[in-house]
């Protein structure tokens, strides 16, 4: 679903996809609450999911419209605190409904939350510029083309008409003009605000395909999408082994793993922070001019810290030591692991100016897809090898993203160059 939420909010506007999506997900959230058996549980759930996956595939685009590139990492790593904020405290706050009233009261409260948030967009401005949006103008010229094969069809038939001035497409797509045939000259100017674009003419594979055929861009999503499906499985990991290992309930597996979560959402603002520290450092030794892949560099101390600890924190799971120190190492892995994810979304929108919806949905592409595998595996994986090396094998998995990150801040600018200058030829 976020490669057909992203066009739509290039054709329609940020605003109409938040209020559609949320009213989906609180639709989806009711249903599932009346839902009589697991099959309705199963299908509303697919609603509920389709719409709640907009708000994140066309967020940071929104910030991307509001922020300009200096202060963008900041915002991109406050905005990633909510999404963290799911697997820290959902365990407790839905093991507390559970408790207190019903499963059912889990999905009430999803209905009601997402009421509110719909209620809330009601008032929000949109912030989309279709000038500014290179799916929007890919998509016009698209229309034009269609509008000019008509016209040409609809000239063809009244080619014995006798009018002396003839009305009719006579230069490149998107040139609607006028001639009078006796001067042999316009007497008006193109008119794109007559031409309605829908949904039809965007094609949302196209504009995925033009986003992965950038070598940098290919790179850092597969980065992210590995970032994002090692968060899935340390959740997952740490509950099962928190319950096989040390006999924990849902609510206790619920408190240790927060402390993961809290150190996602401080790595997040610090992460986002520090990318626009060192893009405003390195723009000033510059002379003021920077270019994208320079928030990268950013990354590298936690691309360097990342391996280890996740190497430790493995061994610790395996030999069952105290709680406490299972408690700091999820801490410091979840601080250091969304450290390079924050700056590498900031730089996924930076470098795609114009069709960054679209590569943040790619983005969601990826990240989903590498989460599903990554849960899948870890079952399989941690009664096999046991959880020591089950997370060095995640250790030296976590560094090849590293290092593709790493890549992008040597070579992504002369890999976005060229691709640009293509794009521009082929445009």
């Amino acid at each position: 679903m976020p490669l057909v939420w992203s066009p739509l909010s290039e054709i329609k506007g940020r605003k109409f996809v938040y209020l559609v999506s949320l009213a989906m997900t609180v639709l989806g959230s009711v249903a599932i609450a009346l839902s009589p058996n697991m099959p309705c549980v199963i299908g509303f759930r697919c609603l509920q999911a389709t719409g709640s996956s907009a708000v994140m595939t066309i967020g940071a685009s929104t910030l991307a419209d509001i922020f300009d590139p200096e202060v963008r990492g900041t915002k991109m790593g406050i905005y990633y605190m909510a999404p963290l904020l799911g697997p820290a405290i959902g365990p407790i706050l839905g093991g507390a409904l559970t408790t207190a009233f019903h499963w059912r009261a889990i999905f009430w409260f999803l209905a009601i939350y997402a009421g509110l948030c719909c209620l809330s967009f009601i008032f929000f401005r949109d912030t989309y510029r279709k000038e500014r949006s290179l799916v929007y103008q890919h998509a016009l010229k698209s229309r034009l083309k269609h509008l000019q094969k008509a016209d040409n069809i609809e000239r063809t038939r009244k080619s014995s008409a006798t009018s002396s001035v003839t009305a009719g497409v006579t230069k490149s797509p998107g040139e609607m003009t006028i001639v009078d045939e006796e001067k042999g000259i316009d007497v008006a100017k193109p008119d794109y605000s007559q031409v309605k674009v829908s949904l039809k003419d965007v094609s949302p594979f196209e504009h995925v395909w033009h986003c992965l055929r950038r070598i940098n861009n290919l790179a850092t999503l597969s980065a992210t999408g590995l970032f994002f499906a090692y968060c899935y499985m340390v959740t997952y990991a740490a509950a099962r082994m928190l319950a096989f290992g040390y006999g924990y309930n849902a609510m206790k597996i619920g408190l240790v793993t927060l402390s993961f979560g809290i150190g996602s959402i401080l790595g997040s603002v610090c992460g986002g922070r520090w990318s626009d520290r060192t893009l405003a450092k390195l723009k000033e030794a510059q002379g003021g001019k920077g270019y994208p892949e320079m928030r990268l560099k950013s990354t590298i101390l936690a691309i360097v810290m990342m391996p280890p600890l996740i190497v430790i924190m493995g061994w610790i799971w395996q030999e069952h030591v105290p709680i406490a120190a299972v408690c700091v190492l999820l801490f410091v892995n979840g601080f250091f692991y969304i450290w390079p994810y924050a700056s590498a979304v900031a730089y996924i929108v930076d470098a795609n100016q114009g069709r960054s919806s679209i590569a943040v949905a790619t983005n969601s592409l990826f990240r989903g897809i590498l989460a599903f595998i990554a849960t899948e595996l870890t079952v399989p994986l941690q009664d096999g090898l046991g959880s020591g090396w089950m997370m060095t094998l995640w250790a030296f998995i976590m560094a090849f993203a590293g290092l593709l990150i790493l890549a992008t801040y040597w070579k992504g600018k002369s890999w976005r160059e060229k691709a640009e200058s293509r794009e521009a030829a082929s445009f």
